[in-house]
């Protein structure tokens, strides 16, 4: 009688510990909270030129850049106040789900397999996946044409990744954890060619003229949405009211201008926000 009692009053403990561990991690992963308390960290990537690229002082740039810190003040924070941390592709859902960071912008399209992870508000941008290629190659003019051996860089736990393994599956797929990887694989030789969204690879070509170029039409629909936790239903309605307040003041276009604009890369018609 006496060990059952115990027992009785070891899960009685259990129980509540699990409970208040429940509810913290609740907590933990509403960004609403957090601005609430006037700070936020938010995930870019950090080697994307014209998107999300960490500059040489330290600071942040880009488009996805742009839209973190426009969300973010809707949502009451101030850009000192934002911490962004690194979000290499294989690593979002990680990010998201541990805590770790209260939304994602990083050219992260939203899919269905995601979606049973974390949750998306946008989409804030449409782009669509291509190919890029050392400006004197005229073999490689779209996926079809990466046959006979050719060597494609794509980056690990990625959309585009995925897509070329389902759908050509005879192309030399060689996985990298970044793109700016995969750029210097292509510059020293290493690879063929290099597969993610037309507007991300625009950045490169731009960053590094005459030798690098865009090919091809795009052959996706990628469509970029902002990451985070799963359920926080309260965040997502505000940060879908902040990219529709974004898109209809101005303030989209110019951050597309002022950022991917030097590319080349044509201004598209703004998004229509999915409220799923």
């Amino acid at each position: 009688m006496r060990f059952t009692r115990t027992a009785r009053t070891a899960a009685a403990v259990l129980a509540v510990a699990f409970a208040a561990t429940a509810c913290g991690g609740d907590e933990a992963t509403s960004a609403s909270q957090s601005a609430e308390s006037g700070n936020l960290t938010v995930g870019i990537k950090f080697d994307q030129p014209g998107l999300g690229l960490r500059n040489p002082d330290g600071s942040f740039s880009g488009f996805d850049v742009e839209v973190a810190k426009y969300v973010a003040g809707k949502l009451g924070v101030t850009p000192e106040n934002i911490t962004f941390k690194e979000s290499p592709s294989a690593q979002r859902e990680t990010l998201i789900e541990n805590g770790e960071v209260d939304y994602i912008v990083a050219t992260y399209s939203i899919t269905d397999a995601r979606k049973e992870k974390v949750d998306f508000a946008g989409p804030y941008f449409v782009a669509g996946q291509s190919l890029l290629v050392s400006s004197s190659n005229s073999d490689i003019t779209g996926p079809d044409s990466l046959n006979g051996g050719k060597r494609l860089c794509s980056v690990s736990g990625s959309t585009p990744a995925q897509k070329i393994a389902d759908q050509y599956p005879d192309v030399q797929l060689q996985p990298y954890d970044t793109y700016s990887a995969c750029v210097e694989a292509l510059r020293n030789g290493a690879v063929d060619a290099v597969t993610t969204d037309d507007i991300i690879l625009a950045g490169y070509a731009a960053q590094y003229p005459g030798e690098l170029k865009v090919v091809g039409e795009p052959f996706t629909e990628e469509r970029y949405g902002i990451g985070l936790a799963k359920g926080d239903d309260e965040t997502r309605g505000k940060i879908n009211d902040a990219i529709e307040a974004m898109i209809a003041d101005g303030s989209w276009q110019k951050a597309f201008e002022d950022t991917v604009g030097a590319s080349g890369y044509p201004l598209p018609a703004p998004p229509t926000v999915d409220r799923y």
